[in-house]
């Protein structure tokens, strides 16, 4: 293994299964084996045998991403070494992944560099979920048995940073999408949109992406869904989070995997591999966040808007020299952040911003949803010669990103990404405020309505403060016209922030 080498992307590989347990065990899909079978298939894309991989990655799955989390069928204690024991394959390196949907573009970027500095050759990167076969084996009685191990020797990535802070955790910011409706409902302030109007918004964004969805062989909801069906409450489309409704928020019930195949230019020569199937990483970008009530912005993304302009300037290109995107797509937010942080309109764009369909859509597989996008990004840029395309994968709450610019046509050399950028500035929380205005908000919905409601807000001097809704103000949260601007009042006890408008 040489240093210097030119990484190549040259083989992708897809699975997807529909068994959800109510017609017995036969068939029942796991995440190992929804992996093996989109590894076969990017080896076979490829034309490579598993026995030349040194490199095997495998992305972490949701049961392995939460602290004390269950393994209701059994723990598959090392699914990196089963995977290359299913492959026949004997890989020097082996990784699990750590937390996050940044995972499979940070692992290209990864493995493209250890390429390129002669520390790897042929490189495997997978992931998969089956969360829809073990919800569905749950609910019909279904007993599935993903208990599995190896002796092979993996490194394990753990869980990363804590992305969620005291404070915010006493306020009931506990799930991914009460924290993307802060940002949701920031943006919707910032455009002048109702409630409703923002609703149209994000579901005029969405139409398109049911579109592509209904197309692809490998998603799990293939269904075009009309703008006035997303826009609109209804027990299929209930509300969850202000401003989301169901169908707004990535779907997790999905039984999906992926695989891409990176190697050096010379070996991939060796191998005899065509050089149609050849796609080449022009530029990596990398960046982290801080704690969302600790970032300057809040109606976009610094991590993304850092990450995609390392990219950028990486390959030499502007956005207006790509012809495909897959954009991270668990909320509108984080569609909408990433065409600001590219400069364009994502409602009279003519290029697709999916190409999978969407992480509600096409569905979202938890960490691995951008190894199909990987996969679909090559797929189409070989049927699209000498054009580029951009991946942006995103963990967290915008918290942890990736992209990757990518293309058929060959570079002139090969720069790995650079490490990830972390922010500078921070703001400062005021753990015991008296009033402030409103910077944005949610409110969370159960079975029986609108059940909890909370802000962020700044004080006279600036400092953020986390408050929770007193009954009478979440009426108000629940109007159409935005409450943000408004002036509230805060009492304080046991830690916990209550405000009501002023």
């Amino acid at each position: 293994m040489a240093k210097g080498a030119m990484p190549v992307l040259l083989g992708v590989g897809q699975s997807m299964s529909q068994w959800d347990g109510r017609d017995g065990a036969e068939g029942a899909p796991s995440p190992l084996s929804l992996a093996r079978d989109a590894a076969t298939a990017a080896l076979e894309d490829a034309g490579v045998a598993a026995g030349e991989i040194d490199t095997l990655s495998f992305v972490r799955i949701f049961e392995d991403s939460v602290p004390g989390a269950p393994h209701p069928h059994g723990h598959n204690t090392n699914l990196p070494g089963t995977l290359a024991r299913d492959l026949g394959a004997s890989p020097k390196r082996l990784i699990y992944s750590d937390v996050g949907g940044q995972s499979p573009q940070a692992l290209a970027n990864e493995m493209a560099a250890r390429i390129h500095a002669g520390e790897a050759e042929v490189a495997l990167l997978a992931g998969s979920e089956a969360n829809r076969a073990s919800k569905g084996a749950r609910k019909n009685g279904v007993e599935i048995d993903w208990a599995d191990g190896s002796e092979l020797a993996y490194e394990d990535r753990g869980l990363g940073p804590q992305m969620l802070s005291r404070p915010e955790i006493k306020h009931g910011l506990i799930a991914p999408a009460f924290f993307y409706a802060m940002f949701e409902n920031a943006i919707a302030a910032r455009q002048g949109r109702t409630r409703s109007a923002h609703r149209e918004a994000m579901s005029k964004l969405f139409h398109p992406f049911t579109r592509v969805a209904a197309d692809n062989p490998y998603a799990q909801f293939p269904v075009e869904r009309s703008v006035d069906f997303l826009s609109t409450p209804s027990p299929e489309n209930y509300e969850f989070a202000d401003p989301f409704l169901k169908w707004h928020i990535a779907q997790d019930a999905v039984n999906q995997g992926a695989a891409v195949l990176i190697m050096s230019e010379k070996k991939a020569d060796a191998l005899g591999v065509a050089k149609d199937k050849r796609v080449y990483l022009h530029g990596g970008g990398e960046a982290g966040d801080d704690l969302l009530s600790e970032r300057p912005m809040i109606d976009g993304s610094w991590a993304m808007e850092t990450a995609i302009k390392r990219a950028l300037d990486q390959a030499g290109k502007t956005s207006g020299g790509l012809a495909h995107f897959d954009l991270y797509s668990c909320f509108p937010c984080a569609v909408f952040s990433a065409t600001q942080a590219l400069g364009i309109d994502p409602f009279t764009d003519e290029r697709a911003l999916t190409l999978t369909g969407g992480l509600p859509f096409f569905g979202g597989p938890g960490n691995n949803y951008s190894m199909h996008g990987l996969a679909s990004m090559a797929e189409t840029l070989r049927t699209d010669p000498g054009s580029y395309g951009l991946v942006l994968a995103n963990g967290g709450w915008m918290t942890k990103e990736a992209v990757g610019v990518w293309s058929t046509t060959r570079p002139e050399r090969f720069t790995p990404a650079e490490k990830a950028a972390k922010p500078t500035e921070t703001v400062p929380l005021e753990e015991a405020p008296s009033e402030g205005t409103v910077e944005t908000y949610t409110v969370v919905h159960g079975r029986k309505g609108p059940q909890h409601g909370v802000i962020f807000a700044r004080t006279a001097e600036g400092k953020r403060f986390i408050a929770t809704a007193a009954p009478e103000a979440l009426d108000r949260l629940r109007e159409d016209t935005t409450p943000v601007g408004l002036k509230v009042t805060v009492e304080t006890k046991d830690q916990v922030n209550t405000f009501r408008f002023a």
